[in-house]
């Protein structure tokens, strides 16, 4: 799906203000194909806790100390990690054997991250500089859903 016709359709599930983070979460996994898992992790205290996700299954990482993972590393430096090859990293948590590529990006509110949103691809390389942009832009949306 064009990013741009995306921007516009979620700023249309954020005007509706039910179920916002779990009705973002499944328009992406539904509309990009290379979204294979996309969940949104909330900030408690000294965790990352799981919070919407949509995918073939659940992960068994519903809780992740920050600084721990790619996911909590993301929220220790408040910076976008993309993951070309997620074998290659050894920060990695693995979930699922068919996870290739992974991007989160930090969701940040009054400048404290309070969440973010974690997508894994079954393809390496899934991520490109348009996805960071694209998901950065809903993050900053997203923010005052947290």
């Amino acid at each position: 799906m064009d990013y741009f016709l995306a921007l516009s359709k979620i700023k249309g599930i954020i005007r509706m203000k039910v179920n916002v983070l779990q009705n973002v979460v499944d328009f992406l996994y539904e509309n990009f194909d290379n979204y294979s898992w996309v969940g949104i992790y909330k900030v408690e205290g000294t965790y990352l806790v799981l919070g919407p996700w949509k995918g073939l299954q659940a992960t068994e990482h519903v809780k992740i100390p920050i600084g721990k993972g790619i996911c909590g590393s993301a929220v220790a430096t408040g910076k976008t990690e993309i993951i070309p090859d997620v074998n290659a990293d050894n920060r990695y948590l693995s979930c699922f054997i068919s996870t290739k590529s992974e991007i989160v990006v930090p969701i940040k509110k009054d400048g404290k991250i309070v969440a973010e949103i974690d997508i894994d691809s079954d393809k390496k390389n899934a991520f490109t500089r348009d996805d960071k942009e694209f998901l950065e832009k809903i993050a900053d949306m997203l923010a005052e859903h947290i």
